[in-house]
């Protein structure tokens, strides 16, 4: 079964009737199990830091985009077949992770070379940082030989809903983001400035950490960067169709 989203295989005059038949048959939605679900994957260290930011980055995207998203967050071992009905997932700690099995790797190979996204944040947001390591490891481990390498600024992930002109976080630690590609597109993302502990909020529904050194700015910013890396993942390149300039241009005006 392939993971990728529909509209990374339809032309948009396909996607844009299917969205409108939907729109007009909505009373027969199948409910929550239309919606796309994130996965928190589990692994043998401190795997959940930042246990409300995937939700609400959920809550975000459905409210910014035309996605449906459940809010509820999946947490799934490496080995578990489910893996597969989750095309998003995240690999998260602040810090250093133990190495997990050959077999776990060898499933995570063949769930991102079925189509799956992974995103790799460090929690910790410091450079040089126990998870970056395990991190850098379990990349090279997927991919023998395999390397992170800096995603440049022009890449449609910067551009797959909002224009951004880089990356951001909790933290402004790293200028850049890196990823590995696989089959041509982008399956690995690496991001060093805690995405989703900018997002994070308590029980009371208040921001969790303070965002350094740009204040809510920098959490907006971060907030749009994880809509972005959500619709690439879930689209693709979709945002490189010529048709879609003049709505990229007429929203930076905005």
């Amino acid at each position: 079964m392939r993971l990728r989203y529909p509209c990374a295989m339809l032309s948009r005059r396909t996607l844009l009737g299917s969205v409108a038949a939907l729109a007009a048959r909505r009373v027969f939605a199948f409910g929550d199990a239309a919606r796309v679900s994130f996965a928190q994957i589990r692994h043998a260290g401190r795997w959940d830091p930042r246990p409300d930011g995937l939700s609400r980055l959920a809550w975000e995207i459905s409210k910014r985009t035309s996605i449906e998203t459940s809010p509820v967050v999946k947490s799934i071992a490496l080995a578990d077949p489910d893996l597969f009905r989750y095309p998003f997932s995240v690999f998260s700690s602040d810090q250093a992770v133990p190495a997990p099995a050959d077999s776990e790797i060898a499933e995570l190979r063949r769930y991102l070379s079925y189509g799956g996204y992974l995103l790799l944040d460090d929690a910790s947001a410091a450079r040089g940082s126990g998870f970056e390591q395990s991190a850098r490891q379990i990349v090279s481990r997927i991919v023998p030989g395999g390397q992170l390498a800096r995603v440049p600024r022009d890449h449609v992930l910067y551009k797959s809903f909002y224009l951004l002109d880089g990356p951001a976080g909790r933290v402004a630690s790293t200028p850049d983001l890196e990823g590995l590609e696989l089959g041509g597109r982008l399956a690995i993302l690496y991001s060093g400035n805690d995405l989703v502990g900018a997002l994070a909020r308590d029980s009371l529904g208040t921001w969790e950490f303070e965002v350094t050194p740009g204040g809510e700015l920098q959490r907006e910013k971060a907030i749009r960067l994880g809509v972005n890396v959500a619709m690439y993942a879930l689209c693709l390149d979709y945002k490189e169709d010529q048709v879609h300039i003049p709505f990229i241009m007429k929203r930076r005006r905005i």
